[in-house]
C-alpha cells in the first residue's frame, strides 16, 4: 500500500527556509566580527545581483532559478550581518568604552529598581556622559552596578542620575573548566563592564528622568509583589514560588527548592514561559467573549487581548520565552482578525523567531529562547502521533494521556539541549508534569483572583490562604519526589558534537516511526553508531587524563588532583558541604572531565604537606607562614601555589625553591596578589593569578 503524500514542513512554512540563512548570518557576525565596510559591500553586491536577476530573459530566469534562491539566501545572510553589527553596542560611535579612561567620572542613569543581593544591591545603569576634567562627552551604553548596603535602597530609585568615580572592571569569566560563560552572557545583554561602589564612590545628582510607561510597569510589579507578600502567609518558600509563577520574580526563591523543581523536570513552571501566557490568553478569551460591549467586535477583542498579553509579558521581565509566545499570539490573533483564517503553526513559529531575531539577534544564544521553540516544535510535530499510540475509552484517563502526550512530545526535542546545558535528565518528569502542570494552572488563576480581590480584605485573606495551601501542596509533592534516589540522572557529560548526534538519533527515528521510511531508520542507526564511538573515545580520554586544577572560587581554596575518573580534593571543607558553591564552581569541571570517584589518595600521588608530587610534577601549597629553618634549601619544584594569604614574599621563597611558576589562588586578597606579581616581574619569574586569569590547569605526565 503506497504511503500517503506528506507535504514537507519547509513547504508548509516557506519562512522557515529564510530563517536558516538569517541565523547563519547572525552567528557569522558574532564569531567573525566583520567590519561595517565588508558588510555593506556584501549587502550591496548580493542585493544588486538579486534584483538584476529579474532583468534576465524569462528562459534564463527559469534555467537559473536555483541561483536566484541562493542569492536570496546570501542577501538574508548579509542583512543578518548588518543587524547583528548594529545591535552590538561596542560598534556604536558613542559607546562609552571609546572615551572612558581610568580616573574619569561617568554620568549614569539608574535604569531599573535596585535588586537586593546577599551582600549588595544590583542595578543596570545607562551611561549618559564621560566626564574628562571639566569636559562632558555625551555617550551611551550599559553598566552593571553593585552598591554596598549603606541605606542605598532608600536613596536611589529608577530614573535617578549619579556620578560614578570608581574604576570600571571588565566583566570576566571565572575560567573554571566547564564553567558558565558569564562574560558572553553579559555581552549578549550589552554589558561589558561593572563597578563595585561604596558610598564614597558615587554622588546622586539633583536631576533625574524616567520613562513613564516603564515606571508604570515597575510600579505595577511592586504592587503585585506587595499583595502576594501580604496575603500569602503559608511560608517563605510558598511566597517565592508564587512570585516566580505569576510575574517571574525569582529573587525570593530558595535555591534548594529550585534545584528540586529542576531535578523533577518541572522548573518551567517557575520560569515564566509560553505555558503561562497561554493560560492568560485562554482566560482573556473567555472574559472578552462574554463582555456585552466587546464580544460583538472581533477587532476590539483582539486589541484588548494583545494589549493585556504584552503588558503581562513586560511585567514578567520580558524573557525571551515569554516574548516568543507573545509574538506568536500576536500573529495568531492578527490572522484570525484581519485575514479571517488560522495561520500555519509552523509559519507562526518561523515568523515569530524572525521578528525576535530582527529585534535582538542575541536571542539566538538565549537558553530560554532555544528551549521554548524546541518545546513548541516538539509538541506540534509529535503530540498527535504520541497520543494516537494508545486508545483510551475513559474520558478522564484519556485527558491525562493527552497531557502526558504533550509532555512526552515536548521532551523529545528538549532533552538533548537540556543535557547539554544542565547535564541531567529528570527520570520522573512525566509523573511530576501530570501533577504540577494542572496544579500550577489552578494556582496561577488563584493568584490572579487574589489580585482582583485584593481591595476586599475578607475575600483577599481567604483567597490568599487557599493559594498558599495549594502552593504548599505543590512544593511538598515536588520535594518528596525529589527525595527518591532515582528521580534524576545526574552528571551527564555532553559536547556540541554529542548533542547534534543525539538530535540526529531522535529526529531520524521519530520521523521513521511516523512515516515508516526505512531510510530514516538507517540514518538514526548511523547517528547512534557515531554517537557511541564518540562516547567511547571520550571514556578512553578520561581514563588517561592526569591534571592539577586550581579553581577560581572567590575567598576559598579549591584544588583538584585528577587521575582518570578519580580525583582528590584539597581545599576548604565548606566547598564539600555547601551545595550552591560546589554546584556553581566545582561541579561543571567534574562533569566535563567525567570525575565520578572522590578519593583520599591517588595512584602516583604522594604528599608531605606543604609538598606534593603527582606523576612527574612536584609542587607546594603554601597557605601559612613558611617554616624556612625546617626546610632544606634549593628544592626544585614545578609549581608553588600560594593560598590563604600567607605572610611570605616571592624573594624569600626563591631562596629555598627553584620554582618555574608561582600560582596565586582566589583566596588571597587582590592587593597581595598585585604585590606578588610585581615581585615576580622583578625577579623574572612566571606567575599565574587565578582571579585575573582564571583557573590554573596543568597536565601531569605519569
Amino acid at each position: 500500500m503506497p504511503h500517503p503524500y506528506l507535504i514537507p514542513v519547509w513547504k508548509k512554512a516557506p519562512l522557515l527556509r529564510l530563517l536558516l540563512p538569517f541565523t547563519a548570518g547572525i552567528m557569522l557576525q558574532w564569531y567573525c566580527q566583520f567590519s561595517l565596510a565588508v558588510i555593506l559591500v556584501a549587502l550591496v553586491s548580493f542585493s544588486g545581483a538579486f534584483f538584476l536577476f529579474f532583468l534576465l530573459p524569462l528562459s534564463l530566469r527559469f534555467t537559473f532559478q536555483p541561483v536566484h534562491g541562493v542569492l536570496l539566501y546570501l542577501l538574508l545572510t548579509a542583512v543578518a550581518l548588518l543587524i547583528t553589527w548594529q545591535n552590538d553596542a561596542r560598534q556604536q560611535a558613542r559607546w562609552y568604552g571609546r572615551f572612558y579612561e581610568t580616573g574619569n567620572q561617568l554620568l549614569v542613569r539608574i535604569d531599573e529598581p535596585l535588586l537586593e543581593k546577599s551582600k549588595s544591591f544590583r542595578a543596570i545603569g545607562c551611561v549618559e556622559a564621560v566626564l574628562k576634567k571639566e569636559k562632558a562627552i555625551s555617550c551611551q551604553g550599559k553598566l552593571l552596578l553593585y552598591f554596598s548596603k549603606e541605606d542605598v535602597r532608600d536613596n536611589l530609585q529608577y530614573g535617578d542620575r549619579i556620578l560614578v568615580g570608581s574604576k570600571l572592571q571588565p566583566i570576566k569569566n571565572s575560567g573554571n573548566p566547564g564553567g558558565f560563560n558569564y562574560q558572553r552572557y553579559a555581552a549578549f545583554q550589552q554589558l561589558f563592564h561593572q563597578a563595585f561602589l561604596k558610598k564614597k564612590d558615587w554622588i546622586k545628582t539633583t536631576v533625574g528622568s524616567s520613562n513613564r510607561f516603564r515606571q508604570f510597569i515597575f510600579s505595577a510589579r511592586e504592587y503585585v509583589l506587595s499583595v502576594l507578600q501580604k496575603r500569602i502567609t503559608a511560608g517563605k518558600d510558598e511566597r517565592g514560588i508564587a512570585e516566580a509563577l505569576l510575574i517571574g520574580y525569582t529573587n525570593d526563591l530558595d535555591k534548594d527548592l529550585v534545584q528540586a523543581y529542576s531535578n523533577t523536570g518541572v522548573v518551567h513552571i517557575i520560569a515564566i514561559s509560553g505555558m503561562h501566557l497561554g493560560l492568560i490568553y485562554l482566560l482573556l478569551l473567555w472574559i472578552f467573549t462574554r463582555l456585552p460591549l466587546v464580544k460583538k467586535s472581533a477587532w476590539l477583542q483582539g486589541l484588548l487581548i494583545l494589549a493585556c498579553l504584552w503588558i503581562f509579558s513586560l511585567l514578567t521581565g520580558a524573557a525571551a520565552s515569554v516574548i516568543r509566545s507573545a509574538v506568536m499570539f500576536t500573529f495568531i490573533t492578527a490572522g484570525k482578525t484581519v485575514f479571517q483564517k488560522q495561520a500555519s503553526i509552523f509559519s507562526s513559529l518561523a515568523a515569530s523567531a524572525f521578528v525576535m531575531l530582527c529585534y535582538n539577534p542575541f536571542y539566538l544564544w538565549d537558553v530560554g529562547f532555544q528551549l521554548s521553540y524546541l518545546a513548541v516544535t516538539g509538541i506540534v510535530i509529535f503530540q498527535q502521533p504520541v497520543y494516537h499510540i494508545l486508545y483510551i475509552k475513559n474520558k478522564w484517563i484519556d485527558s491525562l494521556w493527552k497531557l502526558a502526550a504533550v509532555s512526552l512530545a515536548a521532551q523529545l526535542l528538549t532533552f538533548p539541549a537540556c543535557i547539554y546545558y544542565f547535564h541531567q535528565f529528570p527520570n520522573l518528569f512525566l509523573l511530576t508534569n501530570l501533577i504540577a502542570v494542572p496544579l500550577s494552572a489552578v494556582i496561577l488563576y488563584a493568584e490572579i483572583g487574589l489580585l482582583l480581590l485584593s481591595w476586599i480584605p475578607f475575600a483577599a485573606v481567604w483567597v490568599g490562604k487557599l493559594t498558599g495551601a495549594l502552593l504548599w501542596l505543590m512544593n511538598t509533592i515536588i520535594l518528596q519526589i525529589n527525595k527518591l534516589s532515582f528521580s534524576v540522572w545526574d552528571h551527564l557529560p555532553a559536547t556540541v558534537a554529542s548533542t547534534w548526534l543525539l538530535y540526529g538519533i531522535v529526529i531520524a527515528w521519530a520521523a521513521w516511526l511516523i512515516t515508516k521510511n526505512s531510510r530514516l531508520f538507517r540514518y538514526g542507526l548511523i547517528s547512534l553508531l557515531v554517537f557511541t564511538s564518540l562516547m567511547t573515545y571520550g571514556k578512553w580520554q578520561v581514563a588517561k587524563q592526569r591534571k592539577i586544577i586550581v579553581y577560581n572560587v572567590p575567598q576559598y581554596q579549591a584544588i583538584d588532583l585528577v587521575s582518570g575518573p578519580g580525583y582528590r580534593f584539597i581545599g576548604d571543607s565548606i566547598l564539600q558541604e555547601d551545595g550552591l558553591l560546589q554546584n556553581f564552581h566545582l561541579k561543571p569541571a567534574r562533569i566535563l572531565l567525567q570525575l565520578t570517584l572522590q578519593q583520599d589518595s591517588l595512584k602516583n600521588a604522594f604528599s608531605l604537606p606543604p609538598f606534593y608530587q603527582f606523576g612527574n610534577k612536584k609542587f607546594a601549597i603554601i597557605n601559612h607562614a613558611f617554616a624556612a629553618a625546617a626546610t632544606p634549601g634549593n628544592i626544585e619544584l614545578d609549581v608553588v601555589i600560594l593560598s590563604k594569604n600567607p605572610p611570605v614574599t616571592i624573594a624569600g621563597l626563591t631562596r629555598h625553591f627553584r620554582c618555574r611558576l608561582f600560582v596565586f589562588d582566589a583566596s588571597n586578597p587582590a592587593w597581595k596578589i598585585r604585590k606578588w606579581q610585581q615581585e615576580c616581574s622583578t625577579l623574572q619569574v612566571k606567575s599565574h593569578s587565578v582571579p585575573d586569569q582564571g583557573a590554573f590547569v596543568m597536565d601531569v605526565g605519569i
